[in-house]
């Protein structure tokens, strides 16, 4: 779960360092860094998808807090599955009672059946 979580979260931070860097032309003297490349790269992004570059970073961020929420709920499934079996059960009227004297049941039908 912790490597999961680590190949999710680095992609994020570097998109966003970079971004938050090259957006306030903070370069440390690295043309990466530079607000020239910023504009380029969602210039090219831009003509590639057929849209406004201004519009890229606003469905990044759109995609990051669906992706965040996804993961989030993977999180939730696997630490909380028995709870949420018990809670479908439990909805379905299901019980382990019913279960177990299901089983007994056809126990004893093909226990019949051996006989005949």
């Amino acid at each position: 779960m912790k490597v999961f979580l680590v190949l999710w979260i680095m992609p994020i931070v570097l998109l966003g360092s970079w971004y938050g860097l090259s957006y306030y032309d903070i370069n440390f003297g690295y043309r990466i860094l530079s607000r020239e490349l910023h504009d380029l790269v969602f210039t090219i992004y831009g003509n590639l998808l057929g849209i406004p570059p201004e519009t890229i970073p606003p469905l990044v961020l759109k995609a990051i807090i669906l992706d965040t929420f996804l993961v989030i709920g993977f999180i939730v499934i696997k630490r909380r599955r028995k709870q949420i079996w018990a809670g479908i059960r439990k909805m379905l009227g299901w019980t382990e009672q019913g279960e177990s004297a299901m089983h007994a049941g056809n126990a004893t039908e093909a226990e019949f059946s051996r006989i005949s």
